[in-house]
Protein backbone atom coordinates (compact mmCIF):
# COMPACT_ATOMS: atom_id res chain seq x y z
CA UNK A 1 0.00 0.00 0.00
CA UNK A 2 2.82 2.33 0.78
CA UNK A 3 4.36 1.35 -2.49
CA UNK A 4 1.48 2.31 -4.09
CA UNK A 5 0.76 5.66 -2.38
CA UNK A 6 4.50 6.53 -3.25
CA UNK A 7 4.00 5.53 -6.34
CA UNK A 8 0.80 7.68 -6.99
CA UNK A 9 2.48 10.95 -5.61
CA UNK A 10 5.18 10.36 -7.76
CA UNK A 11 2.98 10.36 -10.93
CA UNK A 12 1.56 13.48 -9.67
CA UNK A 13 4.43 15.48 -8.87
CA UNK A 14 5.69 14.17 -12.73
CA UNK A 15 2.36 15.66 -14.79
CA UNK A 16 3.10 18.84 -12.52
CA UNK A 17 6.58 19.36 -13.63
CA UNK A 18 5.26 18.00 -17.37
CA UNK A 19 2.76 21.47 -16.88
CA UNK A 20 5.40 23.45 -15.70
CA UNK A 21 7.87 22.53 -18.04
CA UNK A 22 5.27 23.15 -21.32
CA UNK A 23 4.97 26.41 -19.54
CA UNK A 24 8.23 27.78 -19.50
CA UNK A 25 8.72 26.68 -22.70
CA UNK A 26 5.75 28.67 -24.53
CA UNK A 27 7.43 31.34 -22.41
CA UNK A 28 10.54 31.14 -23.84
CA UNK A 29 9.26 30.34 -27.32
CA UNK A 30 6.91 34.19 -27.52
CA UNK A 31 4.35 35.01 -29.35
CA UNK A 32 5.06 34.98 -33.11
CA UNK A 33 6.17 38.16 -34.87
CA UNK A 34 7.00 39.38 -38.51
CA UNK A 35 10.20 40.25 -40.24
CA UNK A 36 9.40 41.56 -43.74
CA UNK A 37 11.82 41.49 -46.79
CA UNK A 38 11.47 42.43 -49.87
CA UNK A 39 10.31 39.50 -52.55
CA UNK A 40 10.13 40.52 -56.32
CA UNK A 41 10.00 37.41 -58.33
CA UNK A 42 7.94 33.95 -56.82
CA UNK A 43 8.25 32.23 -53.44
CA UNK A 44 10.45 29.06 -53.48
CA UNK A 45 7.40 27.32 -52.22
CA UNK A 46 5.91 27.15 -55.43
CA UNK A 47 8.39 24.92 -56.58
CA UNK A 48 7.27 22.17 -53.79
CA UNK A 49 4.41 19.64 -53.00
CA UNK A 50 3.14 20.47 -49.99
CA UNK A 51 0.93 18.42 -48.28
CA UNK A 52 -0.68 20.48 -46.21
CA UNK A 53 -1.37 24.36 -46.85
CA UNK A 54 -2.56 27.65 -44.91
CA UNK A 55 -6.03 28.94 -45.60
CA UNK A 56 -6.48 32.58 -46.69
CA UNK A 57 -6.43 35.73 -44.80
CA UNK A 58 -9.57 36.85 -42.70
CA UNK A 59 -9.07 40.60 -43.38
CA UNK A 60 -7.39 42.72 -45.30
CA UNK A 61 -6.96 46.73 -44.75
CA UNK A 62 -5.16 49.47 -45.92
CA UNK A 63 -4.59 53.56 -44.56
CA UNK A 64 -2.26 55.71 -45.55
CA UNK A 65 0.34 56.93 -42.42
CA UNK A 66 2.87 59.83 -42.17
CA UNK A 67 6.50 59.65 -41.30
CA UNK A 68 9.60 61.75 -40.89
CA UNK A 69 12.90 60.98 -42.62
CA UNK A 70 15.15 63.61 -41.35
CA UNK A 71 13.65 66.71 -42.37
CA UNK A 72 11.20 65.85 -44.64
CA UNK A 73 7.98 64.11 -44.10
CA UNK A 74 7.16 60.83 -46.40
CA UNK A 75 3.31 59.12 -46.57
CA UNK A 76 3.71 55.67 -46.54
CA UNK A 77 0.87 52.46 -46.66
CA UNK A 78 -0.41 50.97 -43.22
CA UNK A 79 -1.53 47.35 -44.32
CA UNK A 80 -2.65 45.23 -41.93
CA UNK A 81 -4.55 42.15 -42.14
CA UNK A 82 -6.33 39.22 -39.39
CA UNK A 83 -5.29 35.68 -39.85
CA UNK A 84 -8.05 33.35 -40.16
CA UNK A 85 -8.28 30.62 -36.74
CA UNK A 86 -8.43 27.55 -38.05
CA UNK A 87 -6.02 24.46 -37.80
CA UNK A 88 -3.93 25.06 -41.12
CA UNK A 89 -2.37 28.04 -39.13
CA UNK A 90 -0.02 25.46 -37.72
CA UNK A 91 1.58 25.50 -41.26
CA UNK A 92 1.58 28.96 -41.74
CA UNK A 93 5.36 30.12 -42.79
CA UNK A 94 4.62 33.74 -43.99
CA UNK A 95 2.46 36.30 -45.89
CA UNK A 96 3.13 37.67 -49.27
CA UNK A 97 1.90 41.45 -49.86
CA UNK A 98 1.98 42.57 -53.52
CA UNK A 99 1.24 46.18 -54.15
CA UNK A 100 0.47 47.30 -57.84
CA UNK A 101 0.03 51.34 -58.55
CA UNK A 102 -1.86 52.61 -61.67
CA UNK A 103 -1.50 56.21 -62.91
CA UNK A 104 0.59 58.47 -64.97
CA UNK A 105 3.37 55.96 -63.93
CA UNK A 106 2.89 52.02 -63.29
CA UNK A 107 4.26 50.44 -60.72
CA UNK A 108 4.55 46.83 -58.85
CA UNK A 109 6.43 45.38 -55.74
CA UNK A 110 6.50 42.52 -53.10
CA UNK A 111 7.43 42.14 -49.65
CA UNK A 112 7.41 38.85 -47.67
CA UNK A 113 6.81 38.85 -44.11
CA UNK A 114 8.17 35.66 -42.35
CA UNK A 115 6.78 34.79 -39.16
CA UNK A 116 9.04 34.35 -35.82
CA UNK A 117 7.96 31.73 -34.59
CA UNK A 118 5.42 28.25 -35.56
CA UNK A 119 1.65 29.48 -34.11
CA UNK A 120 1.05 26.35 -31.51
CA UNK A 121 -2.78 27.90 -31.49
CA UNK A 122 -5.42 29.10 -33.37
CA UNK A 123 -5.55 32.75 -31.49
CA UNK A 124 -3.26 34.42 -29.13
CA UNK A 125 -2.85 33.50 -25.89
CA UNK A 126 -5.01 36.19 -24.83
CA UNK A 127 -8.44 34.95 -26.90
CA UNK A 128 -7.82 37.48 -29.83
CA UNK A 129 -7.34 36.65 -33.17
CA UNK A 130 -3.90 36.78 -34.91
CA UNK A 131 -3.69 40.72 -36.14
CA UNK A 132 -0.10 41.66 -37.60
CA UNK A 133 0.81 44.55 -40.25
CA UNK A 134 3.57 46.42 -42.03
CA UNK A 135 4.20 49.93 -43.04
CA UNK A 136 5.97 50.61 -46.33
CA UNK A 137 5.04 51.06 -50.27
CA UNK A 138 5.20 54.81 -50.88
CA UNK A 139 1.91 56.41 -51.21
CA UNK A 140 1.64 58.88 -54.62
CA UNK A 141 -1.08 61.10 -54.78
CA UNK A 142 -4.29 60.49 -56.93
CA UNK A 143 -3.48 56.79 -57.59
CA UNK A 144 -5.24 53.83 -57.62
CA UNK A 145 -3.30 51.20 -55.60
CA UNK A 146 -4.27 47.36 -56.07
CA UNK A 147 -3.11 45.48 -53.04
CA UNK A 148 -3.21 41.62 -52.87
CA UNK A 149 -2.16 39.01 -50.08
CA UNK A 150 -1.85 35.41 -49.63
CA UNK A 151 -0.31 32.81 -47.30
CA UNK A 152 2.91 30.32 -47.84
CA UNK A 153 3.05 27.45 -48.41
CA UNK A 154 1.17 28.92 -51.27
CA UNK A 155 -1.07 26.48 -52.93
CA UNK A 156 -0.05 23.11 -55.15
CA UNK A 157 -0.81 23.92 -58.89
CA UNK A 158 -3.91 22.58 -60.48
CA UNK A 159 -5.08 24.28 -57.25
CA UNK A 160 -7.42 26.98 -55.40
CA UNK A 161 -5.15 29.35 -54.16
CA UNK A 162 -6.43 31.65 -51.65
CA UNK A 163 -5.56 35.45 -51.36
CA UNK A 164 -7.53 38.59 -50.30
CA UNK A 165 -7.09 41.91 -52.17
CA UNK A 166 -8.67 45.21 -51.60
CA UNK A 167 -8.17 48.27 -53.69
CA UNK A 168 -7.32 51.85 -52.07
CA UNK A 169 -6.88 55.12 -54.09
CA UNK A 170 -4.85 57.81 -52.81
CA UNK A 171 -6.96 61.43 -52.16
CA UNK A 172 -5.10 64.69 -53.36
CA UNK A 173 -2.66 67.36 -51.35
CA UNK A 174 -5.34 68.68 -49.55
CA UNK A 175 -5.94 65.48 -47.60
CA UNK A 176 -4.85 65.54 -43.90
CA UNK A 177 -2.16 63.13 -44.64
CA UNK A 178 -1.08 63.52 -48.24
CA UNK A 179 -0.67 66.96 -47.73
CA UNK A 180 2.76 66.84 -45.93
CA UNK A 181 4.33 65.01 -49.02
CA UNK A 182 6.85 67.43 -50.37
CA UNK A 183 5.37 67.98 -53.34
CA UNK A 184 2.77 69.26 -51.57
CA UNK A 185 4.12 71.62 -49.53
CA UNK A 186 6.13 73.44 -52.15
CA UNK A 187 2.28 73.69 -54.04
CA UNK A 188 1.07 75.88 -51.02
CA UNK A 189 -0.57 72.53 -49.11
CA UNK A 190 0.13 73.75 -45.60
CA UNK A 191 -0.81 77.38 -46.67
CA UNK A 192 -3.63 79.08 -45.00
CA UNK A 193 -4.65 82.24 -46.36
CA UNK A 194 -7.50 82.84 -44.68
CA UNK A 195 -9.51 84.87 -47.42
CA UNK A 196 -12.31 87.59 -46.27
CA UNK A 197 -14.21 89.52 -48.51
CA UNK A 198 -17.04 91.91 -48.58
CA UNK A 199 -18.74 93.66 -50.90
CA UNK A 200 -17.85 97.91 -50.41
CA UNK A 201 -20.65 98.68 -52.82
CA UNK A 202 -22.50 97.83 -56.11
CA UNK A 203 -19.32 97.81 -57.92
CA UNK A 204 -16.10 97.05 -55.49
CA UNK A 205 -14.93 94.28 -53.80
CA UNK A 206 -12.56 93.83 -50.80
CA UNK A 207 -10.79 90.78 -50.69
CA UNK A 208 -8.16 90.09 -48.07
CA UNK A 209 -5.35 87.47 -47.11
CA UNK A 210 -2.24 86.38 -45.98
CA UNK A 211 0.11 85.88 -48.40
CA UNK A 212 3.24 82.88 -48.52
CA UNK A 213 7.02 83.03 -48.36
CA UNK A 214 7.13 80.41 -51.35
CA UNK A 215 6.07 83.52 -54.07
CA UNK A 216 5.33 87.23 -54.46
CA UNK A 217 2.43 86.67 -57.11
CA UNK A 218 -1.51 86.04 -56.52
CA UNK A 219 -4.69 86.76 -59.02
CA UNK A 220 -7.43 87.23 -57.55
CA UNK A 221 -11.04 86.41 -59.67
CA UNK A 222 -14.19 87.19 -57.85
CA UNK A 223 -16.40 84.46 -59.91
CA UNK A 224 -20.46 84.63 -60.28
CA UNK A 225 -21.23 82.26 -63.02
CA UNK A 226 -18.59 83.98 -65.11
CA UNK A 227 -15.71 86.23 -64.00
CA UNK A 228 -17.23 89.85 -63.16
CA UNK A 229 -13.90 91.35 -61.51
CA UNK A 230 -10.56 90.36 -61.44
CA UNK A 231 -6.87 91.71 -60.01
CA UNK A 232 -2.88 91.24 -59.63
CA UNK A 233 -0.84 91.20 -56.49
CA UNK A 234 2.64 91.24 -55.91
CA UNK A 235 4.18 90.91 -52.64
CA UNK A 236 7.18 89.48 -50.98
CA UNK A 237 7.25 87.39 -47.65
CA UNK A 238 4.90 86.62 -45.14
CA UNK A 239 2.11 89.28 -44.67
CA UNK A 240 -1.28 90.26 -44.33
CA UNK A 241 -2.75 92.01 -47.79
CA UNK A 242 -5.29 93.57 -48.97
CA UNK A 243 -6.95 94.66 -52.56
CA UNK A 244 -10.21 96.72 -54.09
CA UNK A 245 -11.49 94.78 -57.06
CA UNK A 246 -14.03 96.49 -59.68
CA UNK A 247 -16.71 94.29 -60.45
CA UNK A 248 -19.65 94.66 -63.04
CA UNK A 249 -22.50 93.13 -61.50
CA UNK A 250 -23.93 92.29 -58.08
CA UNK A 251 -21.22 90.44 -55.99
CA UNK A 252 -23.22 88.81 -53.04
CA UNK A 253 -22.31 85.22 -52.63
CA UNK A 254 -19.91 85.34 -55.44
CA UNK A 255 -16.79 83.02 -55.41
CA UNK A 256 -13.42 84.67 -54.49
CA UNK A 257 -10.60 82.44 -56.17
CA UNK A 258 -7.23 82.94 -55.33
CA UNK A 259 -4.54 81.51 -57.47
CA UNK A 260 -0.81 81.73 -56.07
CA UNK A 261 2.57 81.31 -58.67
CA UNK A 262 4.92 79.99 -56.36
CA UNK A 263 8.30 78.97 -57.65
CA UNK A 264 7.96 75.46 -57.38
CA UNK A 265 5.17 74.85 -58.75
CA UNK A 266 4.43 77.35 -61.08
CA UNK A 267 1.07 77.47 -62.59
CA UNK A 268 0.12 74.44 -61.16
CA UNK A 269 -0.14 75.72 -57.66
CA UNK A 270 -3.13 74.73 -54.93
CA UNK A 271 -6.01 77.12 -55.60
CA UNK A 272 -7.86 78.84 -52.34
CA UNK A 273 -11.35 79.63 -52.57
CA UNK A 274 -13.62 82.04 -50.43
CA UNK A 275 -16.60 83.51 -50.42
CA UNK A 276 -18.14 87.66 -50.50
CA UNK A 277 -20.11 88.72 -47.99
CA UNK A 278 -21.08 92.52 -47.02
CA UNK A 279 -18.79 94.58 -45.00
CA UNK A 280 -19.61 95.59 -41.96
CA UNK A 281 -19.91 99.35 -41.93
CA UNK A 282 -21.30 100.23 -38.39
CA UNK A 283 -22.39 103.97 -38.35
CA UNK A 284 -20.69 106.19 -35.18
CA UNK A 285 -22.11 109.32 -35.02
CA UNK A 286 -20.08 112.41 -33.93
CA UNK A 287 -22.43 113.85 -31.32
CA UNK A 288 -20.09 115.15 -28.26
CA UNK A 289 -22.42 117.27 -27.08
CA UNK A 290 -25.37 114.57 -26.60
CA UNK A 291 -23.21 111.55 -25.69
CA UNK A 292 -21.87 114.60 -22.47
CA UNK A 293 -25.77 115.13 -21.89
CA UNK A 294 -26.51 111.72 -21.65
CA UNK A 295 -23.63 110.82 -19.48
CA UNK A 296 -25.27 111.36 -15.94
CA UNK A 297 -28.43 109.20 -16.77
CA UNK A 298 -26.31 106.44 -18.04
CA UNK A 299 -24.55 106.58 -15.06
CA UNK A 300 -27.31 106.23 -12.95
CA UNK A 301 -29.04 103.52 -14.51
CA UNK A 302 -25.55 101.48 -14.27
CA UNK A 303 -25.31 101.98 -10.92
CA UNK A 304 -28.93 100.69 -10.26
CA UNK A 305 -27.90 97.80 -12.91
CA UNK A 306 -25.25 96.69 -10.89
CA UNK A 307 -26.96 96.98 -7.33
CA UNK A 308 -30.14 94.94 -9.08
CA UNK A 309 -27.64 91.98 -10.26
CA UNK A 310 -26.02 92.13 -6.26
CA UNK A 311 -29.32 91.92 -4.81
CA UNK A 312 -30.05 89.06 -7.18
CA UNK A 313 -27.50 87.07 -6.86
CA UNK A 314 -27.44 87.18 -2.71
CA UNK A 315 -30.68 86.63 -3.18
CA UNK A 316 -30.11 83.09 -4.87
CA UNK A 317 -27.25 82.18 -2.53
CA UNK A 318 -29.51 82.47 0.25
CA UNK A 319 -32.09 80.14 -1.70
CA UNK A 320 -29.72 78.28 -2.68
CA UNK A 321 -28.19 77.18 0.72
CA UNK A 322 -31.40 76.96 1.68
CA UNK A 323 -32.85 74.08 -0.48
CA UNK A 324 -29.09 72.49 -0.31
CA UNK A 325 -29.68 71.95 3.29
CA UNK A 326 -33.33 71.16 2.91
CA UNK A 327 -33.15 68.84 0.46
CA UNK A 328 -32.20 65.01 1.42
CA UNK A 329 -29.28 63.40 -0.14
CA UNK A 330 -31.66 60.49 -1.92
CA UNK A 331 -33.00 63.55 -4.12
CA UNK A 332 -29.83 64.28 -5.87
CA UNK A 333 -30.23 63.72 -9.76
CA UNK A 334 -27.70 60.82 -10.34
CA UNK A 335 -24.19 61.18 -12.55
CA UNK A 336 -24.47 59.94 -16.19
CA UNK A 337 -22.47 56.90 -16.72
CA UNK A 338 -19.93 56.41 -19.65
CA UNK A 339 -20.30 53.37 -21.05
CA UNK A 340 -18.03 51.95 -24.20
CA UNK A 341 -20.03 49.39 -26.24
CA UNK A 342 -17.77 46.92 -27.99
CA UNK A 343 -18.83 43.62 -29.78
CA UNK A 344 -17.72 41.17 -32.58
CA UNK A 345 -18.67 41.81 -35.94
CA UNK A 346 -21.10 38.65 -36.05
CA UNK A 347 -23.76 40.50 -33.56
CA UNK A 348 -26.39 42.30 -35.97
CA UNK A 349 -26.17 46.05 -35.36
CA UNK A 350 -29.66 47.66 -36.07
CA UNK A 351 -30.88 44.48 -34.28
CA UNK A 352 -29.56 43.74 -31.06
CA UNK A 353 -26.60 46.61 -30.63
CA UNK A 354 -29.01 49.69 -30.96
CA UNK A 355 -31.69 48.02 -28.84
CA UNK A 356 -29.31 47.61 -26.19
CA UNK A 357 -28.15 51.12 -26.46
CA UNK A 358 -31.23 52.63 -26.21
CA UNK A 359 -31.64 50.28 -22.73
CA UNK A 360 -28.88 51.65 -21.63
CA UNK A 361 -29.47 55.30 -22.17
CA UNK A 362 -33.47 55.36 -21.36
CA UNK A 363 -32.95 53.16 -18.15
CA UNK A 364 -30.03 53.01 -16.99
CA UNK A 365 -28.64 56.97 -17.00
CA UNK A 366 -25.98 55.76 -18.97
CA UNK A 367 -24.13 58.16 -22.36
CA UNK A 368 -23.40 54.93 -24.94
CA UNK A 369 -19.79 55.04 -26.84
CA UNK A 370 -19.63 53.51 -30.12
CA UNK A 371 -17.22 53.53 -32.82
CA UNK A 372 -19.79 53.90 -35.37
CA UNK A 373 -21.53 57.33 -34.28
CA UNK A 374 -17.73 58.61 -33.88
CA UNK A 375 -16.31 57.36 -37.28
CA UNK A 376 -15.17 60.30 -38.32
CA UNK A 377 -12.88 60.38 -35.20
CA UNK A 378 -12.39 56.79 -35.76
CA UNK A 379 -10.56 57.90 -38.89
CA UNK A 380 -9.12 60.90 -37.39
CA UNK A 381 -6.98 59.72 -34.49
CA UNK A 382 -6.98 56.29 -35.61
CA UNK A 383 -8.85 53.23 -34.45
CA UNK A 384 -5.56 52.20 -31.15
CA UNK A 385 -5.94 55.86 -30.26
CA UNK A 386 -9.43 56.26 -30.59
CA UNK A 387 -9.87 52.89 -28.23
CA UNK A 388 -7.36 53.79 -26.02
CA UNK A 389 -8.80 57.55 -25.12
CA UNK A 390 -12.66 55.93 -24.70
CA UNK A 391 -11.23 53.60 -22.50
CA UNK A 392 -9.80 55.93 -20.45
CA UNK A 393 -13.19 58.01 -20.21
CA UNK A 394 -15.34 55.28 -20.43
CA UNK A 395 -17.01 54.46 -16.43
CA UNK A 396 -17.46 50.84 -17.94
CA UNK A 397 -16.68 48.61 -20.45
CA UNK A 398 -19.29 46.26 -21.58
CA UNK A 399 -18.61 43.64 -24.51
CA UNK A 400 -21.85 42.74 -26.18
CA UNK A 401 -21.63 38.95 -27.43
CA UNK A 402 -24.62 36.67 -29.14
CA UNK A 403 -23.73 32.88 -30.44
CA UNK A 404 -24.41 32.83 -34.09
CA UNK A 405 -28.49 31.03 -33.69
CA UNK A 406 -30.01 33.86 -31.77
CA UNK A 407 -27.45 36.61 -33.35
CA UNK A 408 -29.16 36.00 -36.64
CA UNK A 409 -30.75 39.30 -38.06
CA UNK A 410 -34.58 39.33 -38.29
CA UNK A 411 -36.76 41.42 -41.04
CA UNK A 412 -35.58 44.91 -38.89
CA UNK A 413 -32.41 44.22 -39.64
CA UNK A 414 -30.41 46.08 -42.73
CA UNK A 415 -28.82 43.71 -45.65
CA UNK A 416 -26.37 45.06 -47.53
CA UNK A 417 -25.35 44.33 -50.99
CA UNK A 418 -24.48 40.74 -51.47
CA UNK A 419 -26.20 39.28 -48.14
CA UNK A 420 -23.82 40.51 -45.90
CA UNK A 421 -25.13 42.57 -43.09
CA UNK A 422 -23.99 46.31 -42.81
CA UNK A 423 -21.39 46.91 -40.14
CA UNK A 424 -18.87 49.05 -39.20
CA UNK A 425 -15.20 48.25 -39.14
CA UNK A 426 -14.37 46.21 -37.13
CA UNK A 427 -12.59 46.92 -34.05
CA UNK A 428 -13.43 44.04 -31.80
CA UNK A 429 -10.52 42.58 -31.95
CA UNK A 430 -8.08 45.15 -31.22
CA UNK A 431 -10.46 46.69 -28.38
CA UNK A 432 -10.05 42.84 -26.96
CA UNK A 433 -6.50 42.74 -27.19
CA UNK A 434 -6.00 46.44 -25.75
CA UNK A 435 -8.38 45.66 -22.62
CA UNK A 436 -7.17 42.84 -22.04
CA UNK A 437 -4.17 43.45 -20.25
CA UNK A 438 -6.50 45.50 -17.36
CA UNK A 439 -8.70 42.34 -16.70
CA UNK A 440 -5.55 41.06 -14.23
CA UNK A 441 -5.16 44.26 -12.70
CA UNK A 442 -7.34 44.77 -9.76
CA UNK A 443 -8.05 48.59 -10.12
CA UNK A 444 -9.22 48.46 -13.38
CA UNK A 445 -11.09 44.73 -13.70
CA UNK A 446 -14.02 46.76 -12.25
CA UNK A 447 -14.81 48.79 -15.49
CA UNK A 448 -15.36 45.34 -17.52
CA UNK A 449 -18.79 43.82 -18.02
CA UNK A 450 -20.16 40.91 -20.69
CA UNK A 451 -23.89 40.73 -21.88
CA UNK A 452 -24.50 38.31 -24.04
CA UNK A 453 -27.99 36.99 -25.02
CA UNK A 454 -29.23 33.69 -26.29
CA UNK A 455 -26.84 30.46 -24.92
CA UNK A 456 -24.61 31.32 -22.24
CA UNK A 457 -22.14 29.73 -24.40
CA UNK A 458 -21.64 32.55 -26.47
CA UNK A 459 -19.07 34.28 -23.89
CA UNK A 460 -17.33 30.49 -23.94
CA UNK A 461 -14.70 31.69 -27.17
CA UNK A 462 -13.39 34.27 -25.41
CA UNK A 463 -11.62 32.81 -22.30
CA UNK A 464 -9.74 35.96 -20.81
CA UNK A 465 -13.19 37.49 -20.55
CA UNK A 466 -14.29 34.83 -17.79
CA UNK A 467 -13.23 36.80 -14.71
CA UNK A 468 -15.45 39.71 -15.81
CA UNK A 469 -18.76 40.12 -14.41
CA UNK A 470 -21.82 38.47 -16.84
CA UNK A 471 -25.31 39.45 -17.40
CA UNK A 472 -27.75 37.18 -20.09
CA UNK A 473 -30.34 39.33 -21.53
CA UNK A 474 -33.62 39.59 -20.50
CA UNK A 475 -32.65 37.01 -17.55
CA UNK A 476 -30.15 39.70 -15.88
CA UNK A 477 -31.54 42.99 -16.93
CA UNK A 478 -32.94 44.07 -13.29
CA UNK A 479 -29.22 42.80 -11.40
CA UNK A 480 -27.36 44.69 -14.95
CA UNK A 481 -29.26 47.65 -14.40
CA UNK A 482 -28.63 47.66 -10.53
CA UNK A 483 -24.89 47.05 -11.20
CA UNK A 484 -24.44 50.41 -13.68
CA UNK A 485 -26.84 52.21 -10.83
CA UNK A 486 -24.25 51.31 -8.10
CA UNK A 487 -21.32 52.47 -10.29
CA UNK A 488 -22.82 56.09 -10.78
CA UNK A 489 -23.61 56.01 -6.79
CA UNK A 490 -19.73 55.87 -6.53
CA UNK A 491 -18.87 59.21 -9.01
CA UNK A 492 -18.77 62.36 -7.50
CA UNK A 493 -21.87 63.98 -8.29
CA UNK A 494 -19.70 67.45 -9.24
CA UNK A 495 -17.35 65.46 -11.43
CA UNK A 496 -19.90 64.70 -14.00
CA UNK A 497 -23.02 66.48 -16.19
CA UNK A 498 -26.07 65.16 -14.48
CA UNK A 499 -27.60 65.98 -17.59
CA UNK A 500 -29.78 63.80 -20.06
CA UNK A 501 -27.78 61.60 -22.00
CA UNK A 502 -27.92 62.50 -26.16
CA UNK A 503 -30.37 59.61 -27.52
CA UNK A 504 -28.72 57.92 -30.25
CA UNK A 505 -30.87 57.22 -33.36
CA UNK A 506 -30.35 53.44 -35.61
CA UNK A 507 -31.77 54.24 -38.90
Amino acid sequence: MRLRAVAGGGGAMLLVLLGLAALCRNVLLGEPTIQCGSESGPSPEWLVQHTLTPGDLRDLRVEPVKTRVATDYSVLMNISWVLRADASIRVLKATKICVAGKSSLQSYSCVRCNYTEAFQSQTRPSGGKWAFSYVGFPVELNTLYFIGAHNIPNANLNDDGPALSVNFTSPGCLDHILKYKKKCTQAGSLWDPNITACRKDEKTVEVNFTTSPLGSKYRVLIQQDTVIGSSTVTEDGRTRTSVEIPVSKESDGAVVQLIPYFHTCGTDCIRRKGTVGRCLQPDVPNNGSVLEGWLPLLLVLLLVAVWVLVAGVYLRWRHAGRKSVAAPPGTRLLPLLKVLLVHPPEVCFHHTVCSFAEFLQNHCRSEVIHEKWQQKRVAEAGPVQWLATQKQDADRVIFLLSNEVSAQCDSTCSWGQGGQRESSQDLFPLAFNLFCSDLWSQALAHKYMVVYFGDPQAADGYSALSICPRFHLMKDVAALRAELLRVQRQVPVGNRSGARPKSRTCL
